[in-house]
């Protein structure tokens, strides 16, 4: 029997996970739906929570809220996404929207097309965020503007996107559909990489030199900051992807390495001008 059209206003919603990235969409999402619901293990980040009214209801046992929704975002790392799908048959009984926040898709993907068919499953993963994570550093405005990718699987339904699109629309996100093999792609280079160069650089970088670290030091190794909980499953779930955004990377440096060995000035300034030209792209690209 087919469900009728999904209203974000008449919807009752749960995050799992009221973090930086959960917390910063309850309180995108507060007074949009009929009821939120906000599930975490930490019984702190609860209080906080209910205290300054970010969601309507909370509790660090899932059991006790997910009977009542008909959308579940699950919005924690892809480990815990993951262990989280293998436990929702036996959370919630009733038809019920699945979305998550993960930042691979692929192992996401496969785990929701196991889902039992009461399940109506999405992927989602905003591309936005800071460095200091938990509840105390949410942001209403968090995923505005921010690109928010949505990875179908063949069993979701028109109602399913069309309650991904209502959220990313109250958001004030810009909504993109791409698949999880070209989602675990893209993001290997622009983000997965990234992380691990920031964190290379901050692994090299002498403890002497830090009263002289100035910005340009501080915006290249800022991306080190972020937790290794954090981006270990990430590591993990998109390592093929990741290795080879990494080999690409260490035969760059091994150009520049060779031009600066070899006193190699003009093919230096070739390699700087190149890369000056490519950032210039890729910025202009990524503001359209």
């Amino acid at each position: 029997m087919p469900q009728p059209d999904f209203n974000l206003a008449q919807s009752k919603i749960a995050i799992i996970g009221l973090g930086l990235m959960g917390g910063s969409l309850a309180l995108g999402l507060r007074g949009k739906c009929a009821a939120l619901y906000g599930i975490d293990p930490h019984l702190p980040t609860l209080e906080l929570a209910l205290s300054q009214q970010i969601v309507d209801y909370a509790d660090s046992d899932p059991a006790k809220l997910l009977p009542e929704v008909d959308l579940v975002i699950l919005s924690a790392p892809v480990p815990a996404i993951l262990t989280l799908l293998e436990q929702l048959p036996g959370l919630i009984s009733n038809s019920c929207i699945v979305m998550d926040l993960g930042s691979t898709k692929g192992l996401i993907v496969e785990s929701m097309s196991r889902l039992p068919e009461r399940f109506d499953p999405v992927g989602g993963h905003p591309i936005c965020g800071k460095e200091k994570l938990s509840l105390a550093n949410a942001e209403r405005t968090l995923y505005y503007a921010a690109p928010f990718l949505i990875t179908p699987l063949e069993r979701t339904s028109p109602r399913a996107l069309s309650a991904a699109n209502q959220i990313i629309e109250t958001l004030g996100a810009k909504g993109k559909i791409l698949d999880a093999a070209e989602h675990d792609r893209i993001l290997s280079s622009t983000s997965h990489l990234p992380f691990l160069v920031s964190s290379a650089l901050a692994l090299a970088t002498p403890m002497d030199v830090a009263p002289f670290a100035g910005p340009g030091f501080k915006s290249a190794s800022r991306l080190a900051g972020t937790p290794s909980s954090m981006m270990l499953g990430v590591l993990q779930s998109n390592r093929e992807n990741i290795l080879n955004a990494l080999h690409g990377m260490q035969s760059q440096l091994a150009e520049i390495e060779s031009a600066l060995t070899l006193s190699d000035f003009p093919k230096l300034e070739s390699l700087m001008n190149e890369a000056q030209e490519n950032i210039r792209h890729l910025h202009n690209e990524s503001s359209t």
